[in-house]
Parts: structure tokens; sequence; C-alpha cells
């Protein structure tokens, strides 16, 4: 069985030296709770929970699955037990508000949370994942009596939130759902139609379960601009909040999955049921938006959870396995062969899956703080500058952190060999599970849709300058140091072409829209890789004044160095292929005539 260890020591090297997470709590408005020992006991206590009470239902939650009886859902051995003890321990309220039953520390602290419990049980997290936004939604368009009734039961966990958006004949589309609402008078609408793939959309961990579903009322413009959006209970809430009356919302199938087999992934059915009206008609989809990017930060973060765990049993792995020789003669010589560690092929896949994911982390604590900031910061500008940042990096964590976990996962696997591919070591379910996370919330190319064509070039490049100023004053504040110069040059360069390269897309993209389609997915990972070479060159700068200072720790900053070494020769450079692939343009892209592409084969 796979194992998993809370990175505690990169977590605190990232969150108290590289981002100053102290501080930012010191100065964030109801952050004061969030004292430095008070951080240490939360992460340390997560991470007892991930690894003693989550990663032991792993493997066996993936082999069971989930069970479909009488329209009830029964999720595999030991998944109740352990979101009763999740409950119990005050977890799903950690960063929700203190008037709503919560603790009121910092989101981004929550996200810490997160990673380790997508590293030891992604199935499982996906159980609570999905009640935080379901929460923040209601809590930002909901009417009072909406959240008395809701938000105490989401933040205690007792019951949980679900997303319902997508139906069979649409996914990213939602402007063609044929959900029905029609009003009954007392504020109540009956909501028909069918909904898929709704992630924990029916189970048994909690006593009721909170749908958001999308819907169109009687009188909805075509189109997305018709879209409502309905809070729809399993059980119809009684006279004093708790669980009455059945509703008409039943789970017709679970679906049949590559990954994830752990949690239930449903097919659900609204029969006349009955429901309340969110925010105001036909606003639907921008009330929504409220819980679609919590969730697609939160998807990026099972990309990076994967990635660790992959990174943490390949490398276990390795240093155990024996196999040949090294090329430069033999290292254990106290044994028949080496350990594959010291090959360098076997190197290379383990550095890049410790690089993405240390780099990912980063990334991920630096978003955390543009959450904190965003939601809390007292002065206008710095929330501005906060939500500026957030709208231009929450589709590159989403998308670019996914599409690095399932290279990751695969890498791992591969370390292993042919014990990768059997099912007994637990690697293949990694890679099972992480190819979900480049589809759900929106898939890659739609995140790169939102990046390169309503964030950047909508905005005429502004919102990215925001980011590259930063980037720019980081790379002059350390010009004429020799110790980083090898990481402050390239990334300088870079970051100039990416400004270059987004002119270069917009000039096309005005004789031609297509254009945009055809660099986005290209320009935003070129757009991954910048900005994880902008972290990891703060983490050499870190590193380094560590060392300079003296330190019982040597060992640790030292790797950090070679790290982004690493990072910067081996794995940067694919920004080239990148940047050529977006100078290159759709052309080719669009030549072949749709009913031609079958030519090869058709008789």
């Amino acid at each position: 069985m796979p194992d998993y260890q809370a990175p505690l020591r990169d977590l605190r090297f990232v969150m108290n030296e590289v981002l100053d997470y102290p501080g930012h709590y010191a100065r964030l408005p109801g952050g004061e709770e969030a004292t430095p020992d008070i951080v240490a006991a939360i992460l340390e206590e997560g991470g007892r929970f991930a690894r003693e009470v989550l990663l032991p239902l792993n493997q066996s939650g993936d082999q069971e699955g989930c069970r479909l009886e009488g329209g009830e859902v029964k999720t595999p051995r030991g998944f109740k037990d352990a979101y009763a003890r999740y409950v119990e321990g005050g977890w799903p309220g950690l960063s929700a508000a203190v008037e709503h039953g919560g603790q009121g520390l910092p989101v981004s602290l929550g996200l810490a949370l997160s990673e380790m419990i997508c590293s030891s049980n992604l199935a499982w997290g996906m159980y609570p994942g999905l009640s935080h936004g379901a929460a923040d939604a209601l809590r930002h368009h909901g009417t009072e009596s909406q959240k008395t009734t809701y938000l105490s039961k989401l933040v205690e966990g007792v019951w949980t939130g679900t997303m319902c958006l997508t139906e069979p004949h649409c996914g990213t589309d939602l402007g063609l759902i044929k959900t029905r609402a029609v009003p009954e008078g007392d504020d109540a609408y009956r909501i028909t139609g069918t909904k898929i793939f709704i992630s924990a959309g029916e189970h048994d961990l909690a006593e009721n379960i909170v749908h958001l579903v999308l819907a169109k009322l009687p009188d909805a413009p075509e189109g997305s601009r018709g879209i409502s959006l309905f809070v729809v209970p399993k059980f119809l809430p009684d006279a004093d909040g708790n669980p009455g009356e059945r509703n008409g919302v039943t789970c017709g199938s679970l679906e049949h999955k590559m990954g994830i087999h752990g949690n239930a992934t449903c097919v659900m059915n609204f029969d006349d049921a009955k429901g309340y009206l969110v925010g105001p008609p036909h606003k639907g989809l921008a009330c929504m938006f409220t819980m679609m990017n919590e969730a697609r930060i939160g998807v990026g973060i099972q990309g990076l959870g994967l990635m660790e765990a992959s990174y943490q049993n390949s490398l276990a792995y390795a240093r155990d396995r024996l196999q040949m020789r090294a090329l430069s003669g033999a290292k254990a010589t106290d044994k028949p062969a080496d350990p594959i560690i010291v090959h360098p092929d076997v190197r290379r896949m383990l550095l890049t899956q410790k690089s993405l994911a240390e780099g990912g982390r980063m990334l991920v604590m630096y978003t955390g703080q543009l959450v904190d900031l965003a939601g809390h910061a007292t002065d206008a500008a710095e929330r501005e500058r906060a939500e500026t940042l957030l709208g231009l990096l929450t589709p590159i964590v989403k998308a670019f952190l996914t599409e690095l976990g399932f290279e990751a996962t695969n890498e791992g696997l591969q370390v292993f060999g042919g014990h990768g591919f059997i099912q007994e070591w637990g690697m293949e379910q990694f890679v099972r599970d992480a190819r979900i996370t480049r589809l759900y919330e929106g898939t890659t190319g739609i995140q790169a849709l939102d990046l390169l064509g309503r964030k950047v070039l909508m905005s005429q490049g502004e919102t990215l300058k925001v980011f590259t100023k930063e980037i720019h004053k980081f790379c002059q504040a350390n010009a004429d140091n020799e110790v980083l110069k090898p990481f402050v040059e390239p990334l300088a360069t870079l970051n100039a072409e990416w400004g270059e390269l987004t002119l270069a897309v917009g000039m096309k993209a005005m004789n031609d829209r297509e254009e945009v389609g055809a660099a986005s997915v290209d320009y935003l990972l070129y757009s991954g890789y910048v900005t994880l070479a902008y972290l990891w060159a703060r983490a050499v700068a870190t590193a380094e004044r560590a060392l300079a200072e003296g330190t019982e720790d040597a060992a640790f900053y030292r790797a950090k160095r070679a790290t982004a070494d690493f990072y910067y020769q081996r794995l940067l450079p694919r920004t080239r292929a990148h940047a050529a692939m977006i100078r290159a343009g759709g052309e080719s892209l669009m030549a072949l005539d749709a009913e031609d592409f079958d030519l090869g084969f058709r008789l």
C-alpha cells in the first residue's frame, strides 16, 4: 500500500520563509488567530489525520467503489466513519466565518489542509470538498432565510453540498441546459431535469445534501443569459431546520469511471423537486461562479496532492529497488546491484515530480494569499489588485497543475517499471485519479480560453501586466546578485517575451478570432512554466539567504537550489516549444476541411 507523510517541512519553508505567512496573517483582518503556533498545530494535526485516517482507506476505497442500492448510495467501508471524525475534529469549518459556526481562520490555511487530503485520499476528499463552495455561494448570494437554514449546517459538515451544472446533451455550454424551474408561489419553484457527473450527488456520509442547481425559468432569455440558480435540498428542512420530507431528488445511476472510484459520481434526477431561487433571476451563472472559481483552485490542489503522493512513493521505491550497476561504477558494493536512484533517467523522473510538486505548492499558497486579500483586505486598491491577480492565476492553478499532476503520476508509475502497472503498488491509481482533474470544472482547453481570451485579451493585457510588473520588480531588485543571475536573467527574458507573445496573438485575433483558440493551450502552459520559474527564483533567493546567515538545516536549502537548477535547466526550456507553437498561429489547425479528417479510412 502506498505511504504518505505530509510535507510539513516544505510547507513551513513556503509559508514562513518564501511568502512570509506570519506577516501576512498579522496584517490580515481576521487573521489574528492564525499565529505561528496555531498554524503549526493545525498543519501537524491535519497531516496526522490524512496519514492515519484517510490514507488507509484510499486503495481499499478504490477497489470497493460505491454501490447504488434502492436509490441510496453506499460509500466504501470506512468512509462514513472517517467523515464523522472529520466533522468531530471541526475541520469543515476551519476557514468559515464565525457567525456561521466556523473558526474564522484564513482560507489559505484551508488550502494547505486540502493538499494533504488530496494526497492521502482524493476520492474521499471530494465529499466535503464542494461544501465549502456551496456555503460561499449562499453566503454571497443567498437570502437571509437561506443562510439561516443552510449555512451553519454546511459549515458544521452535518450537511454537504453539490454543484449541479452539466446535463447529458451539454457540458461546458451551459446555455443549452434543459432543466426547468416553475414558480409555485411562496418563493418556491418546482425543478425538473437531469444532471450528470455530479460528484458526491448521493451518499451516506451526511444527514442531508444541499444541491445548487442551474435551471431556466419559463420566461428565461435564450442562452447563458437565461440561467438561474436554485438551492434544492435532498430533504426539505422542517420548522426546526432539521431534515424533513424527502424532496423529488434521486440518484438515477452511478457513473462507471476510470478513477476516483471511492467517490459517487451521480446522474441526478430532479422530478418536480422543490427549490428556492438564489440571487436574481437569470443571473445564476454569475452566482455559481463564486462556487466554480473556488472549485477550480480546489481541483488544481488535487493535481498538486497527487504529484506529492506519487513523488514520495516513487522516491521510496527508487531507494530500495536494486537494478544494474551505475554507469560510473558500483555504488552499493555490498549488494548485488545498485538502487535505481543512482541512474540518471530515474533521477530525471524523480526530480521532475519533486520540482513540479514543490513549485506547485508555492503557486497554491501564493494564490491562497490572494484569496485572503481579495476577501478581507481593508485597502480597496490592495483588494482590487488581489482580485485581478486571482482572476489571472485561477485558470493556471486549475489547468497547469492538473496537467503536471497527470505527467508526474505517470513518471511515478514509470519509476516502478512493470510493478507500477500492477494494482497492489497503488501507483496506477494515482494515474487514473489524476486523469479526471484535467476534465472537470472546465477542461484545460476551457481554462486556456478563459486565461487568454477573457482575462488577458479582453483587458488589453492589463491583467497580465499586474503580474509581469511584479516579476519585473523582482528581477530588477536582484539583477546584480551573482548567485541569482542564472535564475533572474532567463526569468526576465521570459517575462518580457510573455508580453510579446500576448501582443502577437492579440494582433492576429483582430483579423481572425480563431487565433485565440489556436494559441490558448500553449499560452496557458507557457504562462504556467514562467509563473513557476518566478516562484522558484524566489525560493532560491530565500534559500541562499538562509545559507548565508548560517543554518543547521543547510542540506534542505542546498536541495532547494539543486531542485531549482533542475527546473530551470530541464523543464523551463519547454517554453521554447510552446512559444513556437503560439507564433505558428492557427493556419495548420484550420486548413483541413471537417469532412476530410477521415480520408485515411473512409470506404
